[in-house]
């Protein structure tokens, strides 16, 4: 199954344009969980059981598992994705750039180890360093475009030609690397304005927004620019919000159902402004 087919299958089969960012960061896990041998596998995996019915895709940040030696627990991860949720797609947040023999590599990391459907590439070394990710007919490469973070506009929003930067990517994906629908695009939930006109640019194009929740994005105005006709067409992405949502003690919640009502709760928040009507 080629991954925009997996991802429309999850998002009707959820009803949910929700990604859930799995952005491990030990030092805010609860302590039953710190002193568990595998820590960062327990964790994610509370995370997944927990919001597997309200979530379009997971979506690991590589980072977070290599920095503690833990790659071994996102393969182990990844492939109790596959077997236990395997109508999820997971998107591998890697930001990957380099020379096409280089980047075949990088595929094989993201593909082959780790089993992704997906993985965020950066488009600044040209479409050779991408080209090597779309020999994977039944994966997608997702492209940097437009970034959540601030300093995204030094270079996302400089002047070439009469338009930025980010809409010649948006432009150069949909006309030209995107020939066999493999293609999607980052753009963050921080710009709706350039995510509108984005949307413009790509047409019914996957878009991964990251930037709701901990980032401070507009759920409302973040759906409005960056839906499709049809009211799909975003894998929107939040992590921290729901990894270290804060348990409403009074009630006996615990961290895990925390998560869950975080999830849900932006979910359905997403689902108000999925209609055009």
């Amino acid at each position: 199954m080629k991954f925009i087919e997996k991802l429309s299958a999850a998002w009707a089969a959820n009803n949910s344009l929700l990604c859930v960012g799995l952005d491990p960061d030990i030092n805010k896990f609860p302590s039953t969980v710190k002193t568990r041998s595998d820590p960062i596998f327990a964790f994610c995996k509370e995370i997944i059981d927990a919001t597997a019915d309200l979530a379009c895709a997971f979506k690991p940040q590589i980072a977070y598992f290599a920095a503690l030696r833990a790659e071994d627990q996102l393969e182990a991860l990844c492939d109790y994705i596959r077997e236990t949720y395997p109508r999820i797609p997971i998107v591998l947040d890697a930001k990957r750039g380099d020379i096409g023999a280089t980047a075949e590599q990088y595929a094989r990391e993201a593909f082959e180890r780790y089993g992704a459907d997906a993985v965020t590439v950066n488009p600044y070394m040209g479409f050779d360093s991408v080209a090597p990710y779309l020999e994977w007919k039944d994966r997608s490469a997702i492209i940097l475009c437009r970034t959540s973070n601030p300093g995204g506009s030094d270079l996302q929003f400089l002047n070439a030609d009469g338009k930025p930067v980010y809409q010649h990517v948006a432009q150069l994906v949909a006309d030209k690397w995107n020939t066999n629908g493999q293609c999607g695009l980052v753009v963050g939930a921080t710009f709706p304005d350039e995510l509108a006109q984005v949307r413009r640019i790509v047409g019914e194009m996957p878009l991964l927004v990251p930037g709701v929740g901990a980032q401070g994005g507009d759920v409302e105005a973040t759906v409005k620019a960056g839906r499709t006709a049809t009211g799909l067409g975003m894998m929107i992405n939040s992590s921290r919000a729901i990894l270290y949502a804060k348990p409403d003690e009074a009630a006996g919640e615990d961290w895990v159902k925390a998560a869950r009502r975080v999830a849900q709760a932006t979910r359905d928040d997403i689902n108000r402004f999925r209609s055009a009507s």
